[in-house]
């Protein structure tokens, strides 16, 4: 989720959750949000931020899974010039850039052992070295972590430390995924769709009963940042004259699931979706691009940005389908 999405479901889905936003917010305890890859983690985390004394301060969000193992302790803790191969100037680390704001720690569970350590510390101390240093840094600075992962087993094997779980989960935040909240599924579809128009220079096509039903039957996996995807993708394919709703599932996720177990037999009286071979979907899918693209299948105006693919990855598709585009030179 990305900076500037407003809490959608603060009334409906997410009503449990905002309460206790509210509750934690103006205390300066730490807060743990567990729930599943992208069900808004970061959104929550902006919300605390923005109800605490530090809402004038900075709100940083690190990925612990994409900070490489070799400069982990230098993004969180910085590093002084010359403390290693390439460090030619001193750098602050995203705890002093937070300094009297709020630190979102996301993904917190993919951190090694021994950062755990040093973030551990931090925690309790208010104090850091950055790497190379011989003095320490007081810092100022909550943290509101977040994880998919089940972070209490990971205790009991051994892969997070027990000390550093207590400390971070004095107060927890569990997020629905959601197909436990469909509730909320109309009006965050009307903000993914203005907010994609609007990005595109279309109008905003509507969402008619029939779109909504297919929202609401599928179960998404990927939860909001899917959903998101999703409408991005129908805008596109409909470039404002409509919304391709059934196309954007079919391609984006194997076709249109039901609620249910797919091997489930369809109750009396209840509508069982047709499916097609997906190769047969995809091939379709690419011939529609290509018809309205003219048959272009790279640039601006081409096939793979409606695809949402990259340009030789969906020349590669076309080549396994036997599909053709003389226009852009594809034999």
């Amino acid at each position: 989720m990305k900076e500037g999405h407003p809490v959608i479901g603060r009334d409906g889905g997410l009503a449990s959750v905002m309460e206790r936003v509210a509750k934690v917010g103006p205390s300066e305890a730490s807060v743990l949000i567990l729930g599943e890859t992208g069900s808004g983690k970061e959104v929550i985390a902006r919300a605390i931020h923005e109800q605490s004394p530090r809402a004038k301060g900075p709100f940083i969000r690190v990925n612990c899974g994409a900070l490489p193992p070799d400069l982990l302790d230098s993004e969180l803790f910085g590093h002084v010039k010359g403390s290693f191969t390439g460090a030619i100037g001193t750098r602050r680390g995203w705890f002093e850039r937070a300094d009297r704001g709020t630190l979102f720690l996301d993904e917190i569970g993919e951190l090694p052992l021994g950062a755990q350590v040093r973030l551990l510390r931090v925690l309790q101390d208010g104090l850091l070295r950055p790497v190379g240093s011989e003095e320490e840094t007081r810092v100022d600075v909550r943290v509101v972590a977040a994880t998919h992962r089940d972070l209490p087993l990971m205790v009991q094997e051994g892969q997070f430390r027990e000390d550093l779980w207590y400390r971070l989960a004095v107060f927890p935040i569990i997020i629905p995924p959601l197909h436990e909240r469909l509730e909320d599924l109309p009006a965050l579809a009307e903000f993914f769709i203005a907010r994609s128009a609007e990005r595109l220079g279309v109008r905003t096509p509507p969402l008619d009963p029939a779109g909504l039903q297919l929202l609401t039957e599928y179960r998404w996996p990927g939860n909001v940042r899917e959903l998101a995807a999703v409408l991005e993708r129908a805008v596109i394919l409909g470039q404002g004259e409509s919304l391709e709703v059934a196309t954007a599932i079919g391609i984006g996720s194997a076709l249109v699931q039901r609620k249910s177990s797919p091997d489930a037999p369809a109750k009396q009286g209840e509508t069982e979706v047709s499916f097609e071979p997906l190769d047969t979907v995809i091939i379709e899918h690419i011939r529609k691009a290509l018809g309205r693209t003219g048959g272009k299948v790279s640039g601006s105006d081409g096939a793979a940005r409606l695809l949402g693919l990259n340009a030789n990855t969906l020349r590669s598709k076309m080549r396994k389908y036997g599909l053709k585009s003389h226009r852009d030179g594809l034999s």
